[in-house]
């Protein structure tokens, strides 16, 4: 039998190094705006940042860093953070982004677990870096993220170093190494509401197969042209993959730093010309607050992704039809790098009604190349695409993890008897446009009667009235149906909402044996430290709630 004919093509492997030098070739001038914790604003190009990188690396290696150690870091959006994603990762070591608004034992127990041999840190988290000292036994050097003008007179920390001293002592003359594209770039920690956080380790191919997969036109449809803010952290599932593919693409990349109030986005917005940004819906609630307040409008800004939890639709109809803002529905998870689905509409969804194509853009959306999904009854047998039939989501991709770092078992279960899917935890619906609804979380949805309630589309509705600033559901007690919906309400400031008019507000909306027994009403609800509601605590805040008629 004849030897099957081989292609013969070259085999580059797929390395984090090849964007930055991608994009210092051929968009080298091409702007990075940072606004400082300093609080002035940095500016250089594409080609300053890759040599920068570069330098970063022959400075790692002089510290002694050895292939494959982590270099973690406690840092916002800034180009300095933005160096140390490639110079981290393009030498061959690993890049740990760690969340600081993580309680302060979890940022302990997540840099010992990963083994961090060293911590780059803004000056914003010094005290907290000082009071975590005795407890980061593997890290061996510990970098302050700035300048020598700016370095503290003392600190607890012996031998602290200063950023830009290592960078500045480095003459750049160093080429990128090349390895097995299956070795890791990067390592991003769970938000861990329930036990401890649990790593996802990124190769070098699934970073760049996943900035890929960014850009394409149904996904974020990024394109040079553009110039793009995210306002989600980059120690954040990667700033969803932005810095990755704001180097493939070569578009002007704006940073806000610490600066996350409305007044300070809206005008690096403004300023820099900002067409697109992405973001959890926590932080737009803030920037429209703002914006609404003093009568403004946005000039240049013209879409942004919305993920991280379900949008609510008020909030989707106020950016779209009061100022101007395609919303960019999305669903992932820190297993998928993060992305796994966007909303944008097919050719056959645009030829029809403009209602449905809202129902449409209100689901989170169609899966991009990359990426394959299944919702399962509780056999792991395939559901029907209707739209109608729930289920438990699974997922498996190319930047969908497989196991969980430190852990031996894998996650993975069977779909029809198929193996190699990953379990999401949240609960949906595909219909037959082979759209996406996240109808809850697993844990989260509401058990009435043997019947499922959805908490996320009760807060839909809860949002889309004009008092109620924020709003989540969760399930109380109930002796006949065992669980039934408790609506949790934040009024905006003012208002004069009562638990009545909360009520028949649902009426008409959705089926009258769905609609919440009770509303309770609260100065804040909580949010973990990425946003999301932390239902958990809610659940805890109010387990001995009385319903009415009980």
């Amino acid at each position: 039998m004849a030897a099957p004919l081989m292609g013969q093509m070259m085999t580059d492997p797929l390395l984090v190094s090849s964007l930055i030098t991608h994009a210092a070739r051929h968009s080298g001038s091409t702007e990075i705006v940072s606004k400082r914790v300093e609080g002035d604003l940095h500016r250089y190009g594409w080609r300053d940042a890759e040599l920068r990188s570069r330098k970063l690396a022959q400075a790692l290696a002089r510290l002694g860093l050895q292939e494959g150690e982590r270099v973690a870091t406690l840092a916002w959006n800034g180009y300095r953070h933005l160096e140390i994603y490639y110079g981290v990762a393009g030498s061959g070591l690993v890049t740990h982004t760690i969340n600081p608004r993580l309680f302060p034992e979890q940022i302990a127990w997540i840099a010992n677990d990963a083994q961090d041999a060293a911590l780059f840190f803004e000056a914003t988290f010094l005290p907290l870096v000082e009071k975590l000292l005795p407890a980061l036994k593997s890290v061996r050097h510990f970098v302050l993220m700035t300048d020598r003008a700016h370095m503290p007179a003392q600190s607890a920390i012996p031998n602290l170093l200063c950023y830009d001293e290592l960078v500045e002592a480095e003459d750049g003359r160093y080429a990128w190494p090349t390895f097995d594209e299956n070795r890791a770039a990067c390592i991003c920690y769970t938000s861990g509401t329930t036990g401890n956080p649990k790593g996802a380790v990124y190769s070098h191919r699934s970073s760049v197969l996943h900035s890929m997969g960014a850009a394409m036109p149904d996904a974020m449809d990024c394109s040079s042209r553009d110039v793009v803010l995210p306002v989600v952290p980059m120690f954040h599932v990667n700033a969803w993959g932005i810095p990755y593919t704001a180097a493939l693409v070569g578009f002007k990349l704006v940073m806000p730093g610490p600066h996350l109030d409305g007044k300070s986005l809206y005008e690096l917005f403004e300023n820099e010309k900002v067409t697109f940004s992405a973001g959890v819906p926590t932080v737009w609630l803030g920037l429209l607050n703002y914006v609404k307040a003093n009568g403004l409008k946005f000039s240049t800004f013209k879409r942004t992704v919305i993920g991280g939890s379900a949008c609510p639709p008020a909030m989707m109809k106020t950016l779209q039809e009061d100022y101007g803002v395609e919303v960019i529905h999305a669903w992932g998870m820190t297993e998928m790098s993060p992305l796994g689905t966007l909303s944008k509409l097919t050719a056959r969804q645009l030829e029809r009604s403009p209602e449905e194509q809202r129902h449409a853009l209100e689901k989170q959306g169609k899966v991009i190349y990359g990426v394959d999904m299944a919702v399962v009854d509780d056999e792991g047998r395939e559901l029907p695409w209707d739209g109608d039939s729930a289920g438990n989501l699974l997922v498996r991709g190319h930047w969908v993890i497989d196991r969980y770092y430190n852990l031996e078992d894998s996650p993975l279960t069977t779909v029809d008897g198929r193996p190699g899917w990953f379990p999401t935890g949240d609960v949906g619906t595909i219909d037959a446009d082979g759209f996406l609804q996240i109808t809850d979380r697993s844990k989260d949805v509401i058990k009435s009667g043997g019947e499922w309630i959805s908490s996320i589309e009760l807060e839909n509705i809860a949002m889309a009235h004009p008092d109620v600033f924020e709003a989540a559901v969760i399930a109380a007690r109930h002796p006949k149906w065992d669980e039934r919906p408790l609506l949790v309400v934040v009024k905006k400031p003012d208002a004069a909402l009562t638990r009545e008019q909360m009520l028949a507000f649902f009426e008409g909306r959705i089926a009258k044996w769905q609609i919440p027994d009770d509303v309770v009403f609260t100065g804040e609800i909580p949010h973990t430290a990425t946003g999301k509601m932390m239902k958990l605590k809610l659940r805890e805040q109010f387990k001995d709630h009385k319903l009415p008629g009980i």
